[in-house]
């Protein structure tokens, strides 16, 4: 097992998250959802070494303070769609009727193609079970995202290179009506110079949402490598009218897929980058903060390794899992055969580092449930940094 040291940083300055938010896996396309004051972040998961989107399952992380985050592990791989064959691909999660409804494109094996499916679970954390065991919808694209509306209408969006949607039935696993597809025009989408096959910048991934009464349709553009723009409209179903770039071409990744939150007084800006080592096809989620101008455009937002103020802070004096982790370096997570999750593969100086970690007039004792398969292991606790003052440790012959 060796040395880990769990780093938690000197109060002197406010925390800020780290950017990328997870480093012991690769992930992508990130859809987040605030449920019950927490974020919780759904993401795909590029394999290692992948170099054509090489995707098999997806995961769940969640924060209350948007600089410390849980990993809760994979809940839904493409084995829940006993249909598909390959391409865990950009999904998006909406909480209904006391549920949780996970929509994703994969390949249908019956077709070849891709369709989307939506699989159903009681808690934002999983377990999901494919609803209908088969596609949802199916045309051979990609990138879902729902809009439930005030009046209770749900819209299912998605595609490339068309944009598609129909509306959902209150049931959240059928819709009424036909595939309509948004008439694509460089007024509603922004005009791409020099491509008549694909005439505006809309590329996929659409992320739309309603806000102070303005609907929005964020979107990866013009590929490659993609920008993130936008536009608005007064209605789900458009007209749309183009309203810009969001965030310009940056990261390292030749894709990007953004998703938006408001929490506790704030707006986020998810996406991702190449920003690990790796990156292209092994890609990483990012997160920045930003405010909405007084007419409810957006501004400019560029990839940052800071990321956002943290909103809070995290309790020691309360059971914190180990995979609660602000950045880490060496360690990966795995499932627990106990339920829930592990931090391993720990190597010497290997370390976790949690931030704002609220010790008000300390503390005098530190216990972590752990286990080496070596006998010879230690687990530090450090201030500010993975050298910085050692406070409390454990050695193996405290190891349960």
């Amino acid at each position: 097992m060796g040395v880990l040291c769990v780093m938690a940083p000197l109060p002197a300055a406010p925390a800020r998250a780290d950017n990328p938010i997870m480093q012991t896996i690769y992930t992508a396309d990130p859809a987040p959802l605030v449920h019950n004051g927490r974020v919780y972040l759904y993401t795909g998961h590029d394999e290692d070494g992948s170099t054509s989107f090489t995707m098999r399952d997806w995961h769940v992380y969640s924060s209350t303070d948007m600089a410390n985050w849980t990993d809760h592990g994979s809940p839904m791989r493409l084995a829940t769609f006993a249909w598909a064959d390959a391409n865990a691909w950009a999904g998006h999660v909406a909480h209904r009727n006391g549920r949780f409804y996970w929509y994703v494109p994969v390949r249908n094996r019956a077709t070849g193609g891709m369709a989307i499916g939506v699989a159903v679970g009681d808690s934002p954390t999983g377990p999901f079970r494919d609803a209908l065991n088969r596609p949802l919808v199916e045309n051979n694209e990609i990138d879902p995202n729902v809009l439930i509306d005030d009046d209770g209408q749900a819209y299912l969006y998605w595609g490339n290179p068309r944009l598609a949607y129909v509306r959902l039935n209150s049931d959240m696993i059928s819709y009424s009506g036909g595939i309509d597809y948004v008439r694509l025009t460089g007024a509603g989408f922004g005009a791409r110079s020099g491509n008549t096959s694909r005439p505006t910048l809309y590329e996929e991934g659409p992320w739309a949402y309603k806000r102070n009464g303005l609907y929005y349709t964020v979107f990866a553009a013009e590929c490659c490598s993609e920008f993130i723009a936008y536009s608005t409209a007064s209605s789900a179903t458009g007209p749309w009218t183009y309203r810009g770039t969001i965030m310009p071409r940056q990261g390292g990744s030749f894709t990007n897929h953004a998703g938006i939150i408001d929490y506790v007084g704030g707006s986020y800006f998810f996406y991702h980058n190449g920003a690990l080592p790796g990156g292209g096809y092994t890609r990483s989620v990012a997160v920045e903060k930003f405010a909405y101008n007084a007419d409810g455009t957006i501004p400019t937002i560029n990839m940052t390794t800071a990321g956002p103020p943290q909103t809070g802070t995290l309790d020691p004096f309360a059971r914190q899992e180990a995979e609660t982790i602000a950045w880490s370096s060496g360690v990966e997570t795995e499932a627990s055969s106990e339920g829930g999750m592990n931090v391993g593969f720990i190597e010497n100086g290997d370390y976790i580092k949690v931030k704002g970690v609220a010790f008000g007039n300390g503390a005098t004792a530190f216990t972590a449930r752990a286990a080496s398969g070596t006998g010879d292991g230690r687990i530090e606790l450090r201030l500010g940094s993975a050298t910085g003052t050692l406070g409390l440790y454990i050695d193996d012959a405290s190891f349960q």
